[in-house]
């Protein structure tokens, strides 16, 4: 039988999510809790990959097991034995052939930042105290919906096949000291939003133009675009799938 598992992380503690030898990283966490709950080795399968000291609100896993379990009962179990800054929302049965990777219709991140020192929230958001021009941001976020190769803002050297997404939301939104990037796409490359983030950043303290923000996504050049905002502020935030991809427990 093959489930999905949804679930939350604090990954400051941790180096990212991917299975890494000799590094702590929450897919290994899971694998093990998963290993010693069913009393066989477990491996699960991410639908993506958050890097060191991100978070996620929703990251979803599949795993397979032919050990039969109540799915609210396992749910329970693995909070239990999980520690504190991992926690599962959710177990559902899925087809044998879904895929949380492969299915996902959607992903969704956001990025968080205080405009002033917060001792509360300092290892969850990106203290930034420069003034922001956040309606020239939301120009910026305009513009990026208008393109689909995102080369400029992926991690060099990498080896994706293609550099092509589909942006269906960007917004950055304020409330007193806080500011917020939503963003949501098809796919995400490598550092993709912690580079647009720190490349937007540049564009709200105008050290960036709109008409230079447009250029540094035409020359496909990671170079050219502003450093990548710290792993701190970024929240995995929403996966979606199609519904056809669930059975009833």
């Amino acid at each position: 039988m093959r489930y999905f598992i949804d679930l939350s992380y604090n990954g400051t503690h941790y180096h990212g999510w991917q299975v890494q030898p000799n590094a702590v990283t929450v897919q290994a966490t899971l694998n093990k809790a998963l290993s010693v709950l069913l009393k066989s080795p477990t491996d699960s399968m991410g639908a993506g990959r958050t890097d060191t000291g991100v978070h996620a609100v929703q990251m979803v896993a599949h795993f397979d097991t032919e050990v039969s379990f109540y799915t609210e009962q396992m749910r329970y179990k693995l909070n239990a034995f999980l520690p504190k800054d991992i926690v599962v929302n959710a177990i559902k049965n899925v087809h044998k052939e879904a895929h949380a990777r492969f299915d996902a219709t959607s992903r969704s991140y956001i990025y968080k930042i205080t405009t002033t020192k917060d001792v509360f929230e300092h290892d969850k958001r990106h203290c930034f105290t420069r003034p922001l021009n956040v309606n020239l941001m939301n120009k910026a976020s305009r513009i990026l919906m208008g393109y689909k190769d995102f080369e400029c803002f992926s991690r060099m050297h990498t080896d994706v096949k293609t550099f092509l997404c589909q942006i269906s939301h960007a917004q950055w939104t304020q409330t007193e000291n806080h500011l917020e990037f939503k963003i949501t796409a098809d796919r995400f490359l490598r550092n993709m939003v912690r580079a647009i983030v720190g490349t937007m950043l540049d564009v709200g303290i105008s050290k960036t133009s709109l008409d230079e923000f447009k250029n540094i996504i035409e020359s496909k050049d990671r170079s050219n675009a502003g450093a990548s905002a710290p792993a701190k502020g970024l929240y995995l935030r929403e996966i979606l799938y199609p519904n056809s991809i669930y059975l009833n427990d």
